[in-house]
């Protein structure tokens, strides 16, 4: 079973589809499944330095009252697959071209669900900036993979057109949203969805 998985790395939607995705693979034990993480850009302009957090979140939600509704939300829906948001550390919304590079280069070596789960972690609950090379760089150390290779590959060109590609086919797919799961080619699903609904939809794509 093949699943793309379109997201951004800064979308804390995603990281919580990502956590429900591996357990309605775990409530389907018979399954062999095969992720592939395409990008997804939220913010496609988005400054390569990033912007300020808090200014970015009350630019899309308008006052600070709607911000607490929502990131208080998504803590409470996060508690229940054991991820620990701390929006109050992040200080950068970060340009995420150079993340989703990183995870493309981790897949030449089976790590890119692994980084995939370490860039969340960093940016959702250590508060640092996923945009910044040298937190990638050490992102990437953590999982094992070289430090001067994943520098040299991120001070490089390659895979910035591929990144930039892959968000303008999501969109063309009709992906208005994310995450979105593909399985095999033929069935979607967008949204965060609980376990026991992604699972259903493995069993469809299964049969």
């Amino acid at each position: 079973m093949y699943i793309n998985v379109s997201f951004d790395l800064i979308c804390p939607w995603c990281y919580i589809g990502k956590r429900r995705l591996q357990r309605a693979l775990g409530l389907r034990p018979a399954f062999t499944a095969e992720l592939h993480w395409h990008p997804f850009l939220l913010n496609p302009t988005m400054p390569r330095e990033g912007e300020d957090h808090k200014g970015y979140l009350l630019n899309k939600f308008g006052s600070e009252a709607r911000v607490r509704r929502l990131l208080g939300a998504i803590e409470t829906t996060g508690q229940s697959e054991e991820i620990s948001f701390n929006f109050d550390d992040i200080e950068t919304t970060p340009n995420t071209v150079d993340a989703h590079r990183l995870v493309r280069y981790a897949h030449e070596f089976g790590q890119d669900e692994t980084v995939v789960e370490a860039l969340f972690r960093a940016y959702f609950s250590e508060g640092r900036d996923i945009g910044s090379m040298s937190e990638l760089c050490a992102i990437g150390c953590s999982v094992g993979l070289d430090g001067q290779a994943v520098q040299a590959h991120l001070e490089s060109s390659t895979d910035i057109a591929w990144v930039q590609d892959q968000n303008e086919v999501s969109h063309r797919l009709g992906i208005n949203g994310v995450p979105c799961f593909l399985i095999n080619d033929e069935m979607a699903l967008q949204g965060a969805h609980p376990a026991e609904i992604i699972a259903r939809l493995l069993d469809a794509a299964a049969a």
